[in-house]
């Protein structure tokens, strides 16, 4: 009995460590002080458009727009203050979820190419924590497509800000 009883307790303690630990919810904790790495502009100004990355290190960089945080993800090397050597250095990199205003997952995020929304920095990428929010918006905006994170590369950044 003390062999079944001791196995079904493993087998137990087994199926907890299998369970998903849950992600602590994203923050953006920015203020009035907080400036864009690029732009070198208050984030506070325009909250539906912030972006953040925060470093294993502990530093938390923040971004005026989508746009100016996907310029530091694919050069980091041109802010060289800052220290990044290589995307291993990044912990978290989340953008507002332009409809409700949460902090959610860059990587994850489903971002609007081409619509009528202006951010503080011009033409730029609006994020959608799902893929049904970012269609809806880009019928009612304008928007010409609907991008994954991966699919978002250097030329298009450029050819937002005018620089093909």
């Amino acid at each position: 009995m003390k062999k079944y009883l001791l196995v079904f307790s493993l087998f137990v303690f087994i199926d907890i460590g299998a369970l998903p630990i849950p992600h602590k919810p994203y923050v953006m904790d920015f203020n009035k002080k907080t400036i864009c790495l690029v732009r070198k502009i208050p984030v506070y100004k325009a909250p539906k458009w912030v972006g953040k990355i925060e470093l294993i290190n502990g530093k938390k960089l923040f971004f005026s727009s989508p746009k100016s945080m996907f310029e530091f993800y694919f050069q980091p090397g041109k802010w060289f203050e800052v220290g990044v050597k290589k995307e291993a250095d990044f912990k978290d990199i989340l953008v507002t979820n332009y409809s409700n205003l949460k902090p959610i997952d860059a990587k994850k995020a489903f971002y609007v190419y081409g619509s009528r929304a202006i951010s503080p920095t011009g033409d730029d990428l609006v994020p959608f924590e799902n893929k049904e929010q970012a269609k809806k918006f880009a019928s009612s905006y304008s928007g010409k497509r609907v991008l994954k994170f991966k699919e978002i590369k250097p030329s298009l950044i450029r050819l937002i800000n005018g620089r093909i």
